[in-house]
């Protein structure tokens, strides 16, 4: 059975240590870290990359442009896992027909599952190559929460890791504590009865 008192670290009494002090101490400053400042730092972070990545997309948006084009080519050819990407793996030969520029022919990036003679979205930037499309408000809103659970959980890590430390220092000074304290004590307990 364990009997415990709250806050007896808090109390002044005979057996309270320095050690217990610095110890209680560093508990109520690690819950503060952890409870207060690491949510905190989360939601910075998020916030920040919200911002970041809100202007990247604007920024994309503005340089690409989407056409409607039909597929010519025999057959899509399948990109490494360095060139496509989720939605557009494959890449087809395509034409299109731009106002005041005549018809247009290029490779670009096209769906899976896309056959000779479908019409598909295709992208390009300002130089006329085929790029993935800009990312819409959910991959940006997904990527600041990414961005704010990493930052939050390496604000926690980095807590945890500070007071494991701390309280290995606390056991090594206690320890030496509890030495020099046997040292004044232990002689009169090991001394034999005249």
């Amino acid at each position: 059975m364990r009997t415990g008192v709250r806050g007896w670290r808090w109390r002044r009494n005979p057996l309270r240590r320095r050690a217990d002090v610095v110890e209680a101490w560093t508990l109520l400053v690690v819950a503060v870290l952890l409870f207060l400042v690491t949510p905190l730092v989360g939601v910075a972070a998020g916030l920040h990359a919200h911002d970041e990545a809100r202007s990247l997309a604007a920024a994309q948006r503005a340089e690409r442009h989407q056409v409607r084009a039909k597929v010519i080519a025999d057959r899509p050819e399948q990109l490494t896992a360095m060139e496509g990407d989720r939605e557009h793996p494959y890449r087809a030969e395509v034409r299109w027909a731009e106002p005041g520029r005549g018809t247009r022919t290029a490779w670009a990036r096209v769906p899976a599952g896309t056959r000779t003679g479908d019409t598909v979205a295709v992208w390009f930037d300002a130089r006329g190559h085929s790029v993935a499309p800009p990312p819409d408000d959910a991959a940006v809103l997904q990527h600041a929460v990414t961005v704010g659970l990493c930052a939050a959980g390496g604000a926690a890590a980095v807590v945890f890791l500070v007071h494991a430390v701390e309280r290995r220092i606390a056991l090594r000074h206690r320890l030496a504590e509890w030495e020099r304290e046997w040292a004044r004590t232990g002689p009169r307990w090991t001394q034999p009865l005249t």
